[in-house]
């Protein structure tokens, strides 16, 4: 009734996590069955015929893995990266990934706690509860899990609430002012009815400063509390009920300047206003003209019901979710009031998924299931110009030549007189409208932008069946299939609040003959934030005559393996397929289809791969191999421009590479453990990718409009943000030093070869390699299961950048985000 589950550990983290796992040991041999549930069934991680890393609860302790994003650190290859706010995180597997900062696409990296999708990355960055383990599968995962999970998953697996009594309370203090409080209890009601009750509190000053206001940012404020009852009427039957509450604070997200281009010389140079300094971008001092601020709160119930009919066991997970998040903050980046940006969304989510699993030791087994979602989004933003926009806007578009002053309508001369520079911008209003524009105070006025607000309602389902067939003893088959629905209906309500980027410049009948300077025209023309690329300058919003606001699609996906177990080795060979449904660009960049611009929706992304495995046990160790090829047609590339996001199809995308995992004890107290991941990526066709400044070859400026094309072509690039090499080593000594007393050091390294971050971003800028050092000392008494450790996270101060960006209506100007620095501290853990 009460079934004791093995705590998985992966080859990287074994080393670690055995002796605490270990249900026998021989010699110095690690134990050779670790459990994980990859394919929603228990298999051992060394039969599982899928590449899967799992971290387990001692590594995660050890390391000081706080969240997700420092999970990274122990899976190479997994990335993580959290940007302009605390929702928007990117995961990517094996260089594939996307879904950050639009709303209406879906990561294609499914992250499920306890079997509940989470299906904004955001609704995962809640401090990690009480944790068995945490597995990461690698590839494509659709025939299993669902549609959202093209490049793979992320499933942490939460302690259950036992039937004894016991917990563990821990206290964390370090620099930048670090205070950490987590704790859980868990214990019988009844016979039958046990609970678990977990908390934390974790809160830090700021790592960055904001030399304008003089306050930190990247600061840590945040809480969750978390319930969990399991009901046991019979051995036949167990139900979990699992509530949750999370609430995050935070003055985020500090970025730099890596390059000031004309733009953001002139806040410095005309308007005097404080700008960064690309050469101090690791100083961790930022220049914004008000701080920025998140707020994000999630909520949800589940309930999992487990019941053993005999010759299946029936699972039934149902789940709602209530997501809300919002930010302001100044995105020019720079200490003028140029503009500010207001975003806000809340995700309600209800998922139900159902499963048939056999049972039996006979030569088949299979599963069989289904799982529905059905969930309502409400998203915007609203941009608004600053104090500062004009003398901005006067500054970019510069003085009208004397010479051209004269043809100016009589009428409108007495309204400029006595100036001493009259600007481009005063010039063009006159001509434009001069009976309904007054100089200086019609264009580029505080408050003026746009209201940018969607909402979206999605309801997806999929049925996926797998079986296996042991041929013989040694060669097991597997064959799955699974089909997959999707269907989003969205809606636009789109207000243009900025009359310079409503004017059609083509109209105004004195301004091409006036044969003004090309780079005054180029400067207008770039003024045009908003729908200066469309014919009528402006939003369309939708449904309308033409768009239904519909989205809808469907696919097949398999999988086929064959697994041959040769005693010390195991060895796999499969090709699976998987699917991505269609997204919604939920921003300003969307266009209505067939206009000038980036289109409103992407189609699907269609995955393969290619791959085969070996897994060998030896004594004292492990070592896991997986070599594969997997493209995906139509990945969606969701590249943020300056303004906004050019959400478009990539013809495909392909990788190829190999992933080694490998653990070793070459005597009791030593473990030693190392991962590499290597990746050559390649877009085998993209010819629409979204035009940036530096690419001047492929993205010349139009010299009579003073725009750029839309698209440029990739085809036969290397993908930005991938790196073609990862590694992951540690090394822990556990001594017993007395009979009460065990301590151990633990040090791992991290390497990530050079790699050009962004492609919107000059490589020049943006490459950048990571070493990081982690580092833990402790000391455990064991008859008062109390624990000490000291631990640092980069060590060794490793400067790099997470990400780059064009920097916003700052044309030719660059920013991006620095890497956090090292940081320590000690940890008190007290288990009972």
């Amino acid at each position: 009734m009460r079934n004791v589950h093995l705590l998985g550990a992966s080859a990287l983290a074994l080393a670690i996590a055995a002796p605490a796992y270990a249900q026998q040991t021989t010699g110095n041999s690690l134990i050779d069955e670790i459990v994980v549930t990859a394919t929603k069934r228990e298999q051992t991680l060394q039969d599982v015929p899928i590449s899967v890393a799992v971290t387990g609860q001692k590594t995660i302790e050890q390391a000081q893995v706080r969240d997700l994003i420092d999970l990274q650190t122990v899976v190479p290859s997994l990335k993580v990266s959290q940007f302009n706010a605390t929702g928007q995180t990117n995961f990517i597997i094996r260089g594939f990934g996307n879904g950050n900062g639009n709303d209406g696409i879906e990561s294609s990296v499914g992250v499920f706690i306890d079997g509940v999708y989470r299906s904004r990355s955001a609704a995962a960055l809640d401090d990690l509860p009480e944790i068995e383990r945490v597995e990461v599968l690698r590839g494509p995962q659709s025939t299993l899990f669902g549609k959202n999970v093209s490049a793979g998953a992320i499933s942490i697996v939460t302690k259950r609430p036992q039937f004894e009594t016991g917990g563990k309370i821990e206290a964390s203090l370090g620099n930048f002012n670090t205070r950490q409080l987590r704790g859980t209890f868990t214990g019988p009601v009844s016979d039958t009815l046990a609970v678990r009750v977990s908390g934390s509190l974790n809160k830090r000053d700021g790592m960055f400063t904001n030399l304008t206001t003089g306050n930190d940012v990247n600061d840590r404020n945040r809480w969750s509390v978390r319930g969990d009852v399991l009901w046991e009427p019979t051995d036949k039957t167990s139900v979990r009920i699992i509530a949750d509450y999370n609430k995050i604070d935070e003055t985020c997200c500090a970025v730099g300047s890596i390059l000031n281009g004309p733009a953001t010389l002139a806040i410095g140079g005309v308007l005097g206003k404080p700008i960064g300094d690309p050469s101090k971008i690791f100083d961790r001092n930022v220049i914004f003209n008000t701080d920025p601020n998140n707020t994000l709160s999630g909520k949800g119930i589940s309930g999992q019901i487990d019941h053993d009919l005999g010759f299946a066991k029936l699972t039934a997970i149902t789940a709602y979710r209530n997501q809300k998040s919002a930010s302001f903050q100044d995105i020019d980046f720079t200490g003028a009031d140029i503009s500010n940006n207001r975003t806000a969304n809340t995700i309600k989510t209800f998922t139900q998924e159902i499963r048939l699993a056999s049972s039996g030791d006979g030569p088949v087994s299979w599963l069989a299931g289904a799982f529905y979602q059905d969930e309502k989004l409400d998203t915007g933003r609203t941009i608004t110009y600053g104090s500062d926009i004009r003398a901005f806007a006067d500054a970019l578009s510069g003085p009208v030549p004397a010479a051209l002053l004269g043809a100016l309508p009589a009428a409108i001369r007495p309204a400029l007189t006595g100036r001493s520079n009259i600007y481009a911008l005063e010039f063009l209003q006159s001509l434009a409208t001069p009976t309904l524009v007054r100089p200086g105070s019609t264009y580029f006025q505080a408050g003026q932008g746009i209201n940018d607000f969607y909402n979206m309602n999605q309801k997806s389902y999929s049925l996926f069946g797998q079986v296996d067939y042991a041929v013989t003893d040694k060669l097991t088959l597997t064959g799955g299939l699974a089909y997959l629905n999707d269907e989003k209906k969205a809606r636009s309500n789109v207000v243009l609040n900025d009359p310079f980027s409503s004017l059609n410049l083509a109209a105004v009948p004195q301004f091409p003959a006036l044969g003004l300077p090309g780079n005054i025209y180029n400067a207008l023309g770039a003024l045009q934030f908003f729908y200066g690329n469309t014919t009528n300058h402006a939003p369309v919003n939708y449904p309308n005559a033409t768009e239904s606001g519909n989205l809808k699609g469907d696919k097949v996906t398999y999988a086929v393996r064959a697994a041959y177990d040769f005693g010390a080795i195991n060895a796999y060979v499969s090709y699976s397929t998987g699917w991505k449904a269609g997204a919604y660009n939920l921003s300003s960049d969307s266009r209505p289809p067939n206009a000038n611009g980036v289109g409103r929706t992407a189609n699907p992304e269609d995955v393969d791969v290619y791959e085969v495995g070996l897994k060998a046990n030896f004594p004292g160790g492990y070592a896991n191999l997986a070599a594969f090829k997997q493209s995906i047609k139509g990945f969606q590339s969701n590249a943020f421009t300056g303004l906004g996001y050019s959400l478009v199809n990539a013809g495909e995308q392909s990788v190829k590479g190999f992933e080694i995992d490998s653990a070793w004890r070459p005597v009791q107290w030593l473990n030693l453990a190392a991962s590499v991941t290597y990746l050559d990526a390649q877009y085998d066709s993209f010819t629409g990718a979204a035009c940036v400044n530096y690419d001047t070859a492929r993205c010349p400026v139009n010299p009579l409009t003073g725009l750029r094309p839309n698209f440029r072509n990739l085809t036969g690039d290397t993908p930005a943000g991938i790196p073609k090499w990862s590694f992951s080593t540690s090394a822990t000594i556990n001594k017993e030093l007395s009979a009460d007393y065990q301590g151990f050091l633990r040090v791992e390294y991290n390497y990530t070869s050079k790699t050009h971050l962004t492609e919107t971003t000059p490589p020049n800028l943006s490459s950048f390699d990571q070493n990081v050092i982690n580092a833990s000392l402790g000391v455990t008494n064991t008859p008062r299961q109390l624990e000490v450790m000291v631990w640092a996270r980069n060590l060794t101060n490793d400067k790099y950048l997470i990400s780059t960006f064009p920097t916003v209506a700052q044309d030719g100007s660059y920013s991006g985000y620095p890497s956090a620095p090292r940081t320590y501290g000690v940890t008190v853990r007290k288990s009972f």
